[in-house]
């Protein structure tokens, strides 16, 4: 999941983000319940603050399964720790993470820069990112926010991951092993390949960014596409990702 942006109270652009985590934590549990874990790609809260990190907790505790929460630009990283304080976070406070997997292990990156809606990188967690690297046995797949790449939307480009060749600079030695990189942030159903990477980005719950080629950096067009999470089928030899429209209401049948 990503871009939950759970309010304390009210509704967000008339919509209820936390009924919409609701929805999909319901979903989870009764038709996937089998998943070995969550992540949340961040954007947890819209406003980062006591309240909606509180209500986030009520809901996302109803998850059947570990979680793996990251934050966003959206989030404030001290009240999230304060809500969340056995959220694991590297020597510097970054909430970032790795654990292993029977298909390799997964890393979990921060990419929030304080003060500003773009992404990220700077030379501490790249070093922790390079050692994380370098440590780690055989596949790896990477999870973060914000995007390294640009998506054609140009509001959302301004501010994807600002370091973005930093970035790459040190993933670039381990690129053969990369089999996967997940981001949010953009609020789209995304797939594609960058640099010889897969990546996919899963909707919103709350709202979505519409799908705007038109270049001007100024503006970003949203919508109230319907909300999805990703279904992700891992084996030895591939990675698939489903997108789950998990409000669909018509009726299967046999074809």
């Amino acid at each position: 999941m990503t871009d939950t942006h759970v309010i304390g109270s009210g509704l967000l652009y008339g919509r209820d983000p936390a009924e919409r985590l609701r929805g999909a934590v319901n979903s989870i549990n009764q038709e996937h319940g089998d998943a070995a874990f969550v992540v949340l790609t961040g954007d947890m809260t819209h406003w980062g603050d006591a309240e909606a990190y509180a209500r986030l907790s009520g809901e996302i505790g109803k998850l059947e399964m570990p979680v793996h929460l990251m934050v966003g630009n959206h989030d404030d990283t001290p009240a999230f720790a304060k809500a969340f304080p056995q959220a694991p976070r590297d020597e510097n406070g970054f909430v970032q993470t790795g654990f292993d997997t029977e298909f390799g292990r997964f890393l979990l990156l921060d990419t929030k820069d304080v003060g500003t809606p773009a992404g990220a990188y700077c030379a501490a967690r790249r070093d922790w990112l390079r050692r994380a690297l370098e440590t780690a046995d055989g596949p790896l797949v990477l999870f973060m926010h914000h995007p390294p790449l640009r998506t054609g939307i140009a509001a959302m480009d301004r501010i994807m991951l600002q370091e973005a060749e930093a970035f790459f600079d040190v993933i670039a030695p381990h690129k053969a092993r990369i089999r996967h990189l997940f981001f949010g942030h953009v609020h789209r159903a995304i797939f594609g390949n960058w640099r010889g990477i897969s990546y996919s980005c899963m909707r919103g719950l709350n709202h979505q960014v519409a799908l705007d080629l038109v270049d001007d950096p100024t503006r970003i067009a949203a919508t109230f596409e319907p909300p999805a999470f990703g279904v992700v089928l891992l084996y030895p030899d591939q990675i698939v990702v489903h997108l789950h429209d998990y409000t669909d209401s018509s009726k299967p049948f046999l074809l």
